[in-house]
């Protein structure tokens, strides 16, 4: 016998089917509302090194802390003038510039968890003590007092309001320099190996291997065709874009010729200062010059 619904069923069963459109409509906005990428862009004083803050309709997620206590702050506005709700700090390097601000934006979002992954982690916590013994006496007030060493993240991606966002190149000699893609703007961000219009920090390379490693990522990044490109460290007024791949790529390559034809780091500073007259941090370049040609350790 066929049954038939009264008329407080059909009404219950009317009311079921709109909340559940509902609840479907309101999953599929949070998926289709794009995320936005703000960055903070610091000066000579922090290596012009960047942060982004990523956000959708009510949450963020903040990617670096900057160096100093004043370029923490200047994120933390961000992040209030955003009105959105700070859920998470990733830190992608191991480098001061990169975590020294932890300290002060958790003061201001106490419920954000500061995480990273295993790899960068490991250096923080291994480097930490030298690292706030060369720095504090430089910095002053602007060095943080209580750092904080970020919390271990296991898992390969981040998630923002249905967003994903990739946290990739964590296996290989690099593994302690990852860097993030996000599918749904074509874009990456929060790495170390990406520098606009800024001498790159060879110091850190200085084995063919560990500059052989440095290219592939590039290019690992660059076969991703991004639209959206935010470097590590960019001089200010860099447009965002895969260009600044490029210029990575080229300076690791001009850098190992000028070397190989220089006999001293005098000679290489001059060949890349030519090459490169507009790029800033010439600090980077001298460095780099110095430990390459054995005139200085690092």
């Amino acid at each position: 016998m066929l049954a038939l619904a009264t008329n407080d069923e059909n009404t219950m069963n009317l009311r079921t089917l709109l909340l559940s459109t509902l609840l479907t409509s309101n999953i599929a906005i949070a998926d289709e509302t794009p995320l936005t990428l703000d960055v903070y862009n610091a000066d000579s004083n922090s290596f012009h090194v960047n942060a982004t803050l990523v956000y959708g309709r009510t949450d963020a997620i903040l990617i670096d802390t900057g160096f100093t206590k004043a370029d923490a702050l200047r994120i933390a506005a961000k992040v209030i003038d955003s009105g959105k709700q700070l859920k998470t700090i990733f830190i992608s390097q191991a480098d001061p510039d990169y975590y020294f601000g932890a300290e002060v934006l958790q003061q201001f979002f106490p419920e954000a968890e500061v995480i990273t992954t295993p790899a960068v982690h490991q250096k923080i916590a291994a480097k930490l003590k030298g690292k706030l013994a060369f720095w504090t006496p430089k910095m002053g007030e602007n060095a943080p007092k209580n750092p904080v060493v970020p919390k271990v993240f296991n898992g390969n991606s981040l998630k923002i309001e249905g967003h994903t966002i990739e946290i990739r190149g964590t296996e290989g000699e690099h593994n302690h320099r990852p860097y993030l893609w996000i599918p749904d703007n074509k874009a990456i961000l929060g790495n170390v190996a990406v520098y606009a219009n800024v001498h790159l920090w060879m110091a850190d390379a200085q084995t063919q291997a560990e500059q052989n490693a440095w290219a592939k990522q590039l290019n690992e990044m660059k076969a991703l065709n991004p639209d959206v490109v935010i470097p590590g460290h960019m001089k200010a007024g860099t447009q965002l874009d895969a260009a600044n791949i490029d210029f990575s790529i080229q300076y690791l390559k001009d850098f190992a010729h000028a070397k190989q034809s220089s006999d001293s780091s005098k000679l290489l500073i001059d060949k890349m200062t030519n090459s490169y007259p507009e790029a800033v941090l010439p600090m980077a370049l001298s460095i780099g010059a110095k430990v390459h040609k054995g005139e200085m350790k690092w």
